[in-house]
């Protein structure tokens, strides 16, 4: 990709909350008052950015896709790279995307998997696991940031088998939104944590759920029971 062809960060601005397509400023003295008290006893508050995409009964916001291509060479994880604005550079994550209303879980993660990757996969009953327990986002959303939280964002990550013989994945075509630039990538299983690396190295951001699962999995080579 020519330089002058790279996405970056063009300007920043502060944004009125009214003006706000996802996000909203969740305030401790309206919306929620979100008090609590520390462990001296000392009251205190906390502020946080909630999302206003949440489908109405749904506990969880979003899915993130673990898809592993069963090659020929060996199994690999589906990735793709994308500019991310708020961090200023190409971000290597996993298939993700929010519910939709009157959508389950694993519906999701299907629809969004075939409009990002253009593969068309199943979730299978026996698989290992279906979905994973819903992971919180009460942490802050930014380094250095003591007092701003995403605190009622919930996603799971969602096992989703890719049937590589199927005709209808033999040339996956994605069905981006307008706006949407998505390259679309995989990785070995058995190389995926050096790759990660070196990918970070070259400049790219790596996602906090791909590196969480990145972690785990080397770990999980490292400290074999």
């Amino acid at each position: 990709m020519e330089d002058t062809m790279k996405p970056h960060v063009v300007s920043s601005e502060p944004l009125e909350i009214g003006d706000a397509k996802w996000m909203t400023l969740v305030k401790p003295d309206r919306t929620f008052r979100i008090k609590y008290r520390d462990v001296d006893g000392k009251d205190r508050v906390w502020e946080g950015v909630e999302r206003k995409t949440r489908a109405a009964g749904s506990s969880v916001d979003a899915v993130h896709i673990v898809a592993v291509l069963k090659k020929e060479t060996g199994p690999e994880l589906l990735l793709q790279r994308q500019f991310r604005p708020a961090v200023g550079k190409i971000c290597v994550e996993l298939p993700a995307g929010l519910l939709d209303k009157g959508e389950t879980i694993e519906q999701c993660a299907i629809r969004e998997l075939a409009e990002e990757t253009g593969y068309v996969g199943t979730i299978k009953p026996d698989s290992y696991p279906l979905v994973s327990p819903s992971v919180s986002r009460s942490v802050p959303v930014l380094a250095g940031l003591r007092k701003l939280t995403l605190p009622s964002s919930c996603s799971v990550m969602v096992h989703v088998d890719i049937d590589m013989q199927a005709e209808e994945n033999r040339n996956p075509k994605p069905s981006l939104e307008e706006g949407e630039f998505i390259e679309c990538f995989s990785l070995a299983l058995t190389s995926l944590y050096v790759e990660c690396r070196r990918l970070e190295a070259e400049g790219y951001a790596i996602d906090g759920k791909l590196g969480s699962l990145i972690e785990g999995f080397q770990m999980s080579q490292v400290w074999r029971t």
